[in-house]
Parts: C-alpha cells; sequence; structure tokens
C-alpha cells in the first residue's frame, strides 16, 4: 500500500499547488499540466529512496515522440497543414492589423542599380555603419559589396541612454565613419536603415517610433515621432546633412539583398532565434484597409508591394501539437500570440526538447531517472546545445557527451544510450520546424501564384478592347508571368536555417516534394543571404533614389 499511499499523495500536493496558482489568476488548465511535470513533483516518486517510474522503455517513449512530432507531417499530413495554412494566409489579406502588413516598398531592383550607398543596420547589440557599392547585376559574383564598415557595440549603458541622447550617439557613430568622404557643402547624404524595433511605416523613409523594448531607452519623450527625422536633427548636430531615404525590417532587407543578385527572389526568410519571410505580391491582392493611410500617389506607381507576414502568428488551430507543446504554450507569457513561431523559431526548439526530456526522465528512466539541477529552469537547455549533439554522428558520441555534460552537470553520468536517446529527440524537434517551415514557403509559394492570376486577368480585364487598340499585358505583368514559372529563390539569413545541422538540405527536401505535387509549375530554391540587413537597406536606398 506504501507505493500507492505515496502516490495518491503526490497527487493531492500537485492539484492543491494547481488550485492556488488558479486562485492567484492562472488557468487551472496551465497550472494543472505545468505541475504535472514539473521537476519538483519529480523528486516525490520516491520508495524506500528508490523512484517509481511506469514500465516503460525509453525505446517505448521514442517511439511515441516520433509518431507525435512526425507522424502528422508524414505522407498527405504536411500537403494538408499547408492547405490550411494558405487558407489562413489568404483570410489575412484582408483582416488582423498585426500581420499580412503591406510595406511602403513596391520596388524591387533591377540590378542596374551603381553606386555607392550609405546603409545602416541597427540591432539589439550592434550598430553598424557601412558603405556599400552596387556594381549591377552583370557583375557575377561581385554585385555588391560593403566597401567599408564599422561595427559599433551597443552596451548595456548606451541602451540606458534616453531619448535623443541615444541618436546623438548614432550620428556621432556616422560621422566617425563617414566624415573623410564627405565635402564642405556636399548636397543631401541619402541614407538607407535596417531597423530591428517596431516601427509604423507612413512612408519608406519615414516611421513613428514605437516601444524598441529589449532594454532600450531611446524612446523615451519620443514615441510617436518620425525616425527620419530625429535622424536627421541629431546629425545636423555633426554638419552631416543626412536624409533617411528607406527604412527597412530585417526579412525585407533579405528579400532585397538577393533580388539585386537573382532578379527572381521574391522572398525573404529569418530563422534564427525568431522567425519571418517577407514577400512580393500584387498590390491588388490585398483589401484597401490595409493600408492604412497613403497617399494616392502610391497606388498609383505601385503594381506589387513587399509584404511582412509576421511568419510566426500563424497556425493557431491548424498546428499539430504535441503535449510538449501545449505545455510550452500554457506557461508562455502571451499564450497562442504566435503559434507557428512556438515550434519553428531557435529560441523555442530547446525549450520543447527540455519538456519532453523532462517526461522521459521520470517516465522512462532516462538519465538514471534524476533531472540535472540546471534544467529545473524554462528554457534552460539551449538550442545551440542541440544543434552540437545533432552534430555528433560518430558510434560513441564523445563530443556530444562531452558538451552536454559540460552544460548540464547531472546527478547519474549519462551513457552513451541517454545522449543517443537525448540526441533522438532533438533530431524529431528540428525535422519538424523544418518541415514546417517548408510548409510556410510552399503555402505562400502557392498563395503567390494565385494572386498573381488573379492580379494578371484584371488587368487583361481593365485594358482596351476596341478595334484600334491592341490588347497586351503591360511589361510588367508579362515579366511576373515569366516570374512565376520558373525557378523562384527564397532568400535567407538566420543562425538556425544558416549552421544547424541538416536543418537546410531537410527544409528543401521538403519543399521540393511540395512543389513536385503542385498544380502549378515552377521550383523554389533557397539561396543564402550574407550580411542581408546591410546589403538589403542598400538596395532599398538605390531602388528609392533612383524612382525619383
Amino acid at each position: 500500500m506504501q507505493p500507492l499511499t505515496s502516490a495518491m499523495t503526490t497527487l493531492k500536493r500537485s492539484l492543491l499547488a494547481a488550485l492556488k496558482s488558479f486562485l492567484r489568476g492562472r488557468s487551472f488548465l496551465q497550472a494543472l499540466l505545468a505541475f504535472w511535470i514539473s521537476p519538483k513533483s519529480l523528486k516525490e516518486h520516491h520508495v524506500n529512496g528508490s523512484s517509481i517510474f511506469p514500465s516503460r522503455t525509453i525505446d517505448d517513449f521514442l517511439k511515441e515522440a516520433e509518431a507525435l512530432l512526425l507522424g502528422p507531417i508524414e505522407g498527405d499530413g504536411l500537403r494538408r497543414y499547408s492547405s490550411e495554412l494558405k487558407r489562413q494566409f489568404r483570410e489575412r489579406l484582408h483582416s488582423h492589423a498585426e500581420c499580412m502588413l503591406p510595406s511602403f516598398s513596391h520596388l524591387l531592383p533591377t540590378g542596374k542599380e551603381r553606386g555607392q550607398y550609405l546603409a545602416l543596420d541597427v540591432g539589439g547589440s550592434t550598430l553598424r555603419v557601412a558603405l556599400v557599392e552596387l556594381r549591377g547585376r552583370e557583375a557575377t559574383g561581385r554585385e555588391s559589396e560593403i566597401v567599408r564598415m564599422v561595427t559599433f557595440k551597443i552596451t548595456p549603458e548606451i541602451k540606458k541612454l534616453e531619448g535623443m541622447s541615444f541618436f546623438d550617439w548614432m550620428a556621432a557613430r556616422i560621422y566617425e565613419v563617414i566624415h573623410k568622404d564627405i565635402s564642405n557643402g556636399q548636397d543631401i547624404i541619402p541614407m538607407g536603415l535596417a531597423w530591428s524595433f517596431p516601427v509604423e511605416q507612413v512612408s519608406l523613409g519615414g516611421g513613428l517610433l514605437l516601444g524598441m523594448g529589449k532594454g532600450f531607452l531611446a524612446t523615451n519623450g519620443l514615441l510617436g515621432q518620425d525616425l527620419g527625422e530625429i535622424i536627421k536633427f541629431a546629425c545636423k548636430k555633426q554638419d552631416l546633412n543626412v536624409q533617411l531615404a528607406a527604412i527597412v525590417n530585417d526579412s525585407s532587407a533579405t528579400l532585397l539583398s538577393q533580388a539585386y543578385v537573382h532578379a527572381s527572389t521574391r522572398f525573404g526568410l529569418i530563422l534564427g532565434t525568431g522567425t519571418n519571410i517577407a514577400v512580393h505580391l500584387p498590390v491588388s491582392a490585398f483589401s484597401r484597409t490595409k493600408y492604412g493611410k497613403r497617399a494616392e500617389s502610391w497606388f498609383e506607381s505601385a503594381s506589387h508591394v513587399i509584404v511582412n507576414t509576421e511568419l510566426g502568428m500563424f497556425g493557431k488551430d491548424i498546428l499539430p501539437l504535441t503535449r510538449w507543446d501545449e505545455l510550452l504554450n500554457a506557461s508562455h507569457p502571451r499564450p497562442d500570440f504566435q503559434p507557428l513561431e512556438h515550434l519553428l523559431s531557435g529560441f523555442y526548439l530547446g525549450e520543447i526538447c527540455r519538456l519532453a526530456i523532462i517526461e522521459a526522465i521520470e517516465t522512462a528512466g532516462l538519465l538514471g531517472g534524476e533531472l540535472p539541477p540546471s534544467l529545473q529552469k524554462p528554457y534552460s537547455l539551449d538550442t545551440e546545445i542541440l544543434s552540437r549533439i545533432e552534430a555528433d554522428t560518430s558510434p560513441t558520441l564523445e563530443k556530444a557527451l562531452a558538451y552536454f555534460t559540460a552544460h548540464h552537470p547531472c546527478v547519474t553520468p549519462p551513457t552513451i544510450s541517454d545522449i543517443a536517446a537525448i540526441r533522438t529527440i532533438a533530431t524529431f524537434i528540428s525535422r519538424r520546424s523544418a518541415a514546417l517551415l517548408a510548409a510556410s514557403v510552399f503555402s505562400l509559394w502557392e498563395l503567390r501564384h494565385e494572386t498573381e492570376a488573379e492580379y494578371v486577368a484584371a488587368t487583361l480585364k481593365r485594358a482596351p478592347s476596341n478595334d484600334s487598340a491592341v490588347v497586351l499585358p503591360s511589361p510588367s505583368v508579362d515579366e511576373e508571368i515569366k516570374d512565376v514559372e520558373v525557378s523562384t529563390k527564397v532568400a535567407f539569413n538566420g543562425s538556425v536555417i544558416e549552421h544547424y545541422p541538416q536543418y537546410l538540405g531537410t527544409c528543401q527536401r521538403y519543399i521540393d516534394d511540395l512543389v513536385s505535387r503542385s498544380e502549378h509549375p515552377g521550383s523554389v530554391d533557397l539561396v543564402p543571404a550574407l550580411e542581408s540587413s546591410i546589403l538589403g537597406a542598400a538596395v532599398a536606398l538605390a531602388c528609392a533614389t533612383t524612382a525619383e
């Protein structure tokens, strides 16, 4: 009776703790799920000094994990999911204020833009100021080059600079880099900016400051003011006559940087700590309300537009979730806000694996049935550790074993079988991520095909039909028809897709399989976009100044 009494006592304590948490404001389900596999409760499953586990082997656990994580994407599962995701993309072309956001950038580079351009990249930890030379698409292998770039660390002290003080610091760094290249009385110096923070764009080169987060105080007293005017004012103090001509986010910059090199680039993909995709779509695909307030002249000049999908916000009610995904979501500060982000991005892959490892320890005796103390804290298993473990393909897993134990010392020394099991779980999780990312790219590719066909049909319908007029699509329409029939390039950037073992190849294989079964012609190729923020900002600037 002692084991049964002990188990009943543990369950009673968990339920009481869950109820207390519920009374403090959390949902009962969230609290119960959290306590069901909490590390604290693991320590209470002991009888006569020995841990009690249900009769389950680690092989049984891994078989179930494979079924849960990969089962839904096998066969036609991934194709069905991509169809549902495309439906969500479609719906949000006409609704939802936080995703499928058309930018002010509607021009893709022709590849003929040439010259030197000043580009800035402001991120969470660095400011980069660069002089970029564009030589033209025909300069194969040397199309674009960073002639000079200086990187400045944004230290915690700089993050604490309030209001104009931060932008004055920025202006001083810009002066350091370019003052030798300018002469007295020089005309306005245009700049392109890759801005990695929220901004409400009101024009291609103008945006209203929103909270930056990440510990920055620069928006104090400046919220809602125009970013371009703020930078211009700060640079005036350095005797620099600058004008912010183009603002782009990271995914748009990635798209533009490779569109200058590959004419068929229509997507920019980010997959690192977070994830996002930018896509080039017809203006007519969106409801007019999605564009907010912008001049009629913009619509007269724009046939297509670069769209910030905010990919991570999709997937609600259609994603194949496991109990570990549900636990992660239930304990998240903003449950259901970014469902797809949870299953794709580097910030969350390690945490999903940690939750699965905890269950394997409790139910199958992984790591001797003892949870390493360092893994008790949420998000303590970094995705980089999974990457290092997966990279070790040796029979002994010596490197993986050493790396894991160095970061997470274990009460009982882990065996090769333990590390092999953790490696297998990590492989399931990363493979699922690659498959779901492939489905995202594929769904947007099909959506682009469909909206392009609708745009062409509408353009032809509006064309003159009397005998004195020749009914022909405009050159831009001809070009778009041609584009969707050949290879479409997806420019990518980010630590996970660039460096996680086998991730890129796995994702490309899933894309190839989905495209091969599509009714639309063509292929989709992932291409790397190195230094995409700086180069993309320069290309956006070149497009903006060339169009003037």
